[in-house]
């Protein structure tokens, strides 16, 4: 993949991520916040503005954004986050984060 092909382990994967996300995440964005709950058998499911990327020292396991939680600020993984509101660019880009959880990889 053209984000990490040049990472040399986690840490530096986990700055291609930060930086490709950073340079195509178009913020605010609308979404779903999704959280999966499979002992409850709930899902909470809200829908949430996104604010930004949490700083880059709070993605080394797995990338966060922040979202509007009734007026406060929220880190939640980006792997919750469904956008329904928002350009191409930043569409694609949730996509390719998506896709790369769900085949299974990380850079921890």
């Amino acid at each position: 993949m053209e984000i990490i092909v040049d990472a040399y382990g986690p840490e530096e994967q986990a700055i291609g991520w930060y930086c490709y996300l950073e340079n195509n995440l178009q913020f605010p964005f609308s979404a779903r916040y999704i959280d999966r709950r499979p002992r409850s058998g709930c899902d909470i499911v809200r829908e949430v503005t996104v604010t930004g990327l949490a700083e880059l020292e709070e993605c080394e396991a797995e990338i966060y954004v922040l979202i509007d939680w009734d007026g406060d600020p929220l880190p939640v993984p980006l792997r919750k986050v469904d956008p329904f509101t928002t350009d191409e660019k930043t569409l694609e880009a949730v996509g390719d984060w998506h896709y790369w959880v769900d085949q299974g990889y990380g850079y921890t």
